[in-house]
């Protein structure tokens, strides 16, 4: 069973027929703002009985977003935007390979976890790291960094004209290198129409494998946090409401009288009454939605967008637009923007309002956010992730 939320491309659809001829698939949901990915398509959605897509999950492991509210409206911050945005690019880092210029501690860095299941990453020669502790020490010097890519850093304006901060990030290095050694333990394949590669839960492997992705999800949930909290910090201002999900994971689910491995890449959780944050283009209003009670919803897998969706590939949009497109169509908008490239300009995404109107009967919105400020890493900094 394969649900399609608006039209795809013939590829994009294979790509997910694929999918669901592999293991113990049992159903699929392709959303409208997927679009061709490494071996799943972004915005796609398959349920397994026994089984873990470790090309499903992807690279960027708990990739998400998080919003937060502040007590504070964009009248009282707009003087001092300038000063923001210098504040923000001095304490946060953007872009591939870069560390938190603060030392930041976390728990997760004292789980057994790290030595369980990294016991063997010199059999994966191409993650750059021997042994667990290795790792830790990257993702220690990591956390609470942005990355590169379609990863940001926004201050945006509610109905009522309050501001928000959302970011949107992974598990930075940690989950590519754990993604890569996991694919090569399970003899993956590289390349974007291959099969999947999954994994039996229940296997030595698979445990270690939901171990690690457990530790990186936690990892992402935890440097969103700081970001939005450094921020609210440099702001003094509070938080009063907070939406934060991921959309590249796997979750064990009860569906109808079975339960699952429902295993979302750049895919939305949407069970009746979950908040979710969805952002559009840099230049479009962004959403927080919510889940409702529907037979086409439960079809769904409970699963929605993560965002607009892409129409042109990275390369694809720069050799298309112009830095001139790009620049008026943020200047239309209101939107002060720091950092990006032409990869990412609005011109190479859907309209976030048409991607909702196919999951229409699915979610509601409650808020509309107006972008105000955008801030990502620069031009030519390539994008690590491969999704």
């Amino acid at each position: 069973m394969l649900k399609i939320f608006g039209t795809h491309d013939d590829n994009t659809v294979k790509q997910m027929w694929t999918c669901l001829g592999v293991g113990s698939a049992v159903g699929g949901v392709l959303c409208a703002d997927g679009h061709l990915g490494y071996a799943q398509p972004v915005g796609g959605v398959i349920a397994y009985e026994k089984h873990i897509s470790v090309s499903g999950v992807g690279f960027d492991i708990g990739c998400g977003n998080c919003a937060a509210r502040l007590d504070f409206t964009m009248k009282e911050l707009r003087p001092r935007l300038d000063q923001i945005a210098r504040d923000i690019q001095r304490h946060i880092s953007f872009g591939i390979g870069r560390s938190n210029p603060e030392a930041v501690e976390h728990p997760l860095f004292d789980s057994a976890v790290w030595h369980e299941v990294y016991d063997d990453l010199d059999k994966t020669p191409r993650i750059r790291v021997k042994n667990a502790d290795e790792l830790r020490d990257v993702a220690r010097n990591q956390l609470g960094t942005v990355g590169a890519g379609n990863h940001y850093v926004d201050l945006f304006e509610d109905e009522e004209g309050y501001a928000w901060i959302g970011v949107h990030f992974g598990s930075r290095g940690l989950g590519h290198k754990t993604a890569t050694h996991f694919l090569s333990r399970a003899g993956g394949k590289d390349g974007m129409m291959v099969a999947p590669t999954v994994i039996e839960s229940d296997s030595d492997l698979g445990a270690r494998y939901l171990a690690a992705m457990e530790l990186a999800g936690e990892y992402a949930m935890a440097g969103r946090e700081w970001v939005v909290d450094r921020i609210r910090r440099l702001l003094a201002a509070k938080v009063t409401d907070k939406v934060h999900n991921h959309h590249n994971y796997a979750w064990r689910e009860r569906h109808g009288d079975a339960d699952y491995w429902v295993v979302r890449k750049g895919a939305t959780p949407s069970f009746p009454g979950q908040r979710g944050f969805v952002g559009g283009s840099m230049g479009d209003d962004a959403v927080i939605i919510e889940g409702v009670e529907t037979p086409e919803n439960a079809e769904a897998f409970y699963s929605s967008i993560h965002g607009a969706g892409r129409l042109f590939g990275r390369n694809v949009a720069k050799k298309t637009f112009t830095r001139e497109q790009m620049d008026e169509w943020l200047r239309q908008k209101g939107v002060i923007l720091h950092g990006g490239d032409l990869d990412e300009s609005p011109m190479a995404y859907r309209r976030l309002d048409d991607v909702l109107r196919s999951h229409e009967g699915t979610i509601k919105v409650l808020h509309r956010l107006r972008p105000v400020m955008v801030l990502m890493a620069g031009k030519d900094v390539r994008d690590p992730y491969k999704d």
